[in-house]
């Protein structure tokens, strides 16, 4: 719901000002475009979840699992911008951010006292490196409009992986995260010229390649094929 609420007002900001921008306006940073580099930075919120991929009921150690569902969660990033043109229209960016960032797995067993419910909370502290080509439309007085797609590589700081779990009571066993994961990207965004820098709004969606899962054969690891992260971020972008 909240995703579906940010693409709502992306897309309203875009008609509003595709709207207004069709008044002839003083052209702020006019040579903005033309430039070989520039830099900026980025603040933003993200919602983070996970892809799941279940092995079947049959596989031992998961006959009792009968609902494993994914929890997003939320977060915020903050990062670097540097920008190469190469023309007005296409420019490849590096925009290097950390993140905060939890989410959660639901699992519900079947005892014989009944179901029995366990939340696996997983909290990132991420490192990304995106390397991304943004395509954007002609400008109209101060506005334009864009694409973006390309990918990055990510460092967990928080990962748990090769930490052994060694209780025996469920409440203290952990979902362990590999540290390091490659995704896919894309997006689209709208870039205002103001008088002194450009701002932007920008929605991304980032999808994971790589299996996060450290499988050391918990009840509940055990039943799990594969573990991937999504995560979209809504981001306000500040280049001068």
């Amino acid at each position: 719901m909240k995703i579906k609420s940010s693409i709502l007002l992306i897309l309203s900001l875009v008609l509003f000002t595709a709207v207004y921008s069709q008044k002839k306006t003083t052209k702020n940073l006019a040579k903005f475009d033309h430039r070989f580099m520039h830099f900026g930075f980025l603040l933003g919120g993200n919602s983070a979840d996970f892809v799941v991929l279940r092995h079947p009921p049959t596989v031992a150690g998961s006959d009792s699992l009968t609902i494993l569902e994914p929890e997003n969660g939320t977060g915020f990033n903050l990062g670097i911008i540097s920008a190469m043109h190469f023309g007005e229209h296409l420019s490849l960016r590096f925009t290097p951010n950390l993140a905060f960032t939890s989410r959660s797995l639901e699992y519900t067993f079947q005892t014989y006292k009944g179901e029995k419910k366990y939340i696996k909370t997983v909290e990132s502290a991420i490192i990304n490196f995106p390397l991304n080509l943004k395509y954007k439309s002609a400008r109209v007085n101060n506005f334009s409009a864009y694409i973006i797609f390309g990918a990055a590589y990510t460092l967990d700081l928080s990962s748990d992986a090769g930490v052994e779990n060694i209780s025996t009571n469920p409440n203290d066993i952990i979902v362990k995260i590999k540290r390091d994961d490659v995704m896919g990207q894309i997006g689209f965004g709208t870039d205002f010229y103001l008088e002194y820098f450009k701002f932007g709004i920008e929605l991304k969606m980032s999808y994971g390649v790589r299996d996060l899962l450290d499988h050391d054969n918990t009840q509940f690891s055990a039943p799990v094929d594969n573990l991937r992260s999504k995560i979209f971020l809504l981001a306000f972008t500040f280049e001068g």
